[in-house]
């Protein structure tokens, strides 16, 4: 069977659709990019944001009119919160939830929409890696108990849940031998990380001890997660410059109604002491506008913590309301209006900060692990996550390259490769 496989949202549904592919692809069956010729087509959805559910209906009704013989399986969290839209909405074949997305393959089979797979055993936990030859996504936990309460993922996602420390360290082991330079560690909470009494600190420590990859990035954590013993792992150059650290506002009025665990002294303390171990680490942090209440000055309060600490880059988002959650039957909603120019006025400010932060750079050599190209131009990542472009008639794909960073170009930076392998 051809079978095309897409994804929307987080990291997390970017490493389960790379395990997906990795089955199929074990099962015998043909990966397609397009949609267009392919027998089976599956979406891993999101539902963060009404705009995540917005596009999985676009991508699914999209799928339909260009290839309408196909089997049309929605997965992920929207299909875990509201199979029946999906399925008398959007003509989905089959829904399948988050506990059972990792058996799609067996799932498929037994309905009659595939062969019996040669392997008759339900597959475990994460066992498999991910078909990426560059960056490889790695699921090493799922779940959320902390609630915030605009959140619908801990409804979606369930409790939480850790792979064994062993079968990290095997999937990593295995995609370094396919090649594999970067290995992205993800999850719903990773710094919940508990693999049979390993914490997150002791699993780091034992991947950078046992396996060979030379870049390790970490996806997002939360500020209390972030210690002086866990900074110690960088001193280790594997380890990407690059921490994620959803702020969602900057006053702690909003904050306390939002349920988040710190508050802005917190926030900033940490911030303080990542950049005083780490100099030219990129600190990446959410921003949500239009929460229930937000006003004038609450908002100004994130917009000013956002200039303050001159974040490498900020997501920022409308509140969206989620049904089930407390957010969602708080008074004072925000309009839409509103919410539209708060997002404008942050969106200005991420990238003037985001333009600040990749000049200081400027002048400097730094590693570059190449991925892409187009018309002879070469994209690829610094370890602190900076873009950085070059023109080469070499093939630089998966090659890591000390690179002179020139001037701005574009969302990154125009370097000169030192020295091509």
């Amino acid at each position: 069977m051809k079978i095309a496989l897409d994804t929307l949202g987080c990291k997390l549904n970017q490493a389960e659709i790379e395990l997906l592919t990795h089955r199929f692809r074990e099962e015998g069956h043909t990966i397609v990019s397009s949609t267009d010729n392919a027998d089976i087509y599956i979406l891993n959805t999101c539902t963060v944001t009404h705009t995540a559910d917005a596009k999985s209906r676009q991508l699914l009704n999209r799928t339909r009119r260009r290839n309408p013989s196909a089997i049309l399986v929605a997965t992920g969290c929207y299909a875990q919160r509201v199979p029946e839209i999906l399925a008398r909405i959007e003509g989905v074949t089959l829904t399948v939830g988050n506990d059972d997305k990792m058996n799609l393959p067996y799932i498929l089979e037994r309905q009659g929409f595939l062969t019996k797979p040669r392997q008759s055993e339900l597959p475990g936990f994460e066992k498999e890696i991910s078909g990426s030859r560059i960056r490889s996504f790695i699921r090493i936990q799922d779940g959320c108990s902390n609630f915030c309460s605009y959140c619908i993922v801990p409804f979606v996602r369930g409790e939480e849940k850790s792979l064994p420390p062993d079968d990290v360290i095997n999937q990593i082991k295995n995609s370094v031998s396919c090649g594999v330079k970067e290995i992205v560690l993800t999850g719903t909470e990773i710094g919940a990380y508990d693999g049979n009494g390993v914490k997150l600190t002791e699993l780091l420590d034992r991947i950078l001890t046992e396996s060979d990859i030379q870049r390790l990035r970490l996806s997002s954590l939360q500020p209390d997660e972030i210690t002086a013993g866990l900074l110690d792992l960088w001193n280790d150059s594997r380890v990407c410059s690059h921490f994620h650290i959803s702020l969602q506002s900057g006053n702690d009025s909003v904050l306390s109604r939002m349920n988040r665990r710190y508050d802005t002294f917190i926030f900033r303390k940490v911030v303080s002491l990542i950049r005083s171990r780490l100099p030219d680490v990129a600190i990446t942090t959410d921003i949500i506008t239009g929460f229930p209440g937000e006003t004038d000055e609450e908002y100004q309060a994130s917009f000013e913590m956002c200039k303050e600490l001159g974040f490498a880059k900020i997501h920022v988002f409308p509140y969206s309301r989620r049904p089930e959650t407390a957010a969602a039957m708080m008074p004072k909603q925000v309009p839409d209006s509103v919410k539209t120019l708060r997002n404008r006025n942050l969106g200005i400010l991420s990238r003037e900060c985001a333009e600040s932060f990749r000049r200081r750079f400027i002048g400097r050599t730094m590693d570059v692990l190449w991925e892409t190209q187009s018309r002879g131009i070469w994209s690829g990542y610094t370890g602190n996550y900076i873009r950085i472009y070059t023109r080469s008639k070499s093939n630089l794909t998966n090659q890591i390259n000390q690179v002179t960073a020139q001037e701005l170009y574009k969302d990154g930076i125009w370097g000169k490769i030192e020295k091509e392998m």
